[in-house]
């Protein structure tokens, strides 16, 4: 049976424009410390939860905010923390990296590869106590080369555990090509531990419903984990405020900030030589110039826009369903600040 794209649409599109809004407040000043949005990431969320039941768990990682959304947590619950307040969905304590739904079995943490021990956790609970509930845990590419996430899998694998690994790969590790630190490929490393794993098109809605499906049905049904590997982009990079990213977004604010420096260091009497001066200075437009044709940068790896465009034929009623799920942030945003100023 096919996804219905109406739905799915609307889980995205809602998780889009909350991250959104989370983002305005974040560069407001509202928020503090880093933040790590999903934007991006919507499609594989929205493919996978769509299939969960009621009493299945999931493992998040530091972007864990659209999956709770998604998954049904209060929207003004999850603001509230991110603000700091102590009727936020863990008393102000947890920030944006440590979210936690008991209601809704979901935990997240910032420590990198942490989603692995969490699901099996999750699914060797449910094995015993709730059989046909399973788990899920989602990470990036960068959690594939920590020792915990290998050893879960490894232990999901020898005891037949119900978990889904949902692996979102953008080709980075922070801010390091994971290429570049990654050996061999990671559906074989998989495969090598006794998982089945698929890849699939993380910015394809449609193709990771599909493949999640029979994924989540394997684990319902007994049969042990499955892996996904799904390529997105994170349009935000690793983190809200990528300087790179902003510098090829508003080149006349943010060059100057950083051509000043770079000109003084350049030009100053002592220290390197010149060709060790040059060489630093031809990372730095390389790394510009990378960031000129980043992948970020392609309408095409933007899931929301691609979900959007197959129903378009439907004018009136997408615009109906925008229109709607645009006001129902703006009236989340609007009450918890009204509650903040007053």
């Amino acid at each position: 049976m096919p996804p219905d794209l109406w739905q799915v649409y609307a889980l995205m599109l809602r998780s889009r424009l909350f991250e959104e809004a989370i983002a305005h407040l974040w560069h407001e000043g509202l928020i503090s410390g880093e933040m790590h949005l999903g934007t991006g990431e919507e499609a594989i969320i929205a493919g996978v939860i769509s299939h969960l039941r009621k009493g299945d768990a999931m493992a998040l990682d530091h972007r864990g905010t659209a999956a709770l959304l998604m998954r049904g947590v209060d929207p003004v619950l999850i603001l509230r923390e991110l603000l700091g307040y102590a009727d936020g969905l863990c008393g102000g304590m947890g920030g944006h990296m440590h979210l936690f739904s008991k209601e809704y079995l979901a935990a997240s943490s910032g420590i990198v590869g942490a989603e692995g021990p969490i699901a099996v956790g999750f699914a060797l609970s449910a094995q015993y106590l709730h059989p046909g509930a399973i788990a899920v845990a989602f990470f990036g590419d960068g959690a594939m080369n920590q020792g915990m996430l290998m050893e879960s899998m490894n232990l999901a694998s020898v005891w037949n555990l119900p978990v889904v690994f949902v692996c979102k790969d953008d080709g980075w590790a922070i801010t390091t090509q994971s290429k570049s630190v990654t050996g061999g490929d990671l559906n074989e490393r998989a495969r090598g531990l006794g998982i089945s794993a698929f890849e699939v098109d993380g910015c394809d809605i449609s193709e990771v419903w599909e493949v999640s499906h029979s994924a989540i049905e394997r684990a319902h049904s007994g049969q042990g984990p499955t892996f996904l590997h799904a390529r997105c982009e994170h349009l935000e990079g690793h983190f809200l405020g990528l300087q790179l990213l902003r510098i090829v977004r508003d080149p006349l604010r943010e060059m100057p900030e950083i051509a000043g420096p770079l000109t003084k260091s350049f030009l100053q009497p002592s220290g390197a030589t010149l060709r060790e001066r040059l060489a630093g200075l031809r990372i730095v437009l390389e790394a510009v110039l990378s960031t000129l044709r980043d992948p970020r940068r392609d309408l095409a790896n933007d899931p929301v826009r691609r979900a959007r465009t197959t129903l378009q034929s439907d004018s009136v009623r997408l615009q109906e369903l925008e229109d709607q799920v645009e006001q129902e942030i703006s009236n989340v945003v609007a009450s918890v600040l009204a509650e903040v100023s007053s």
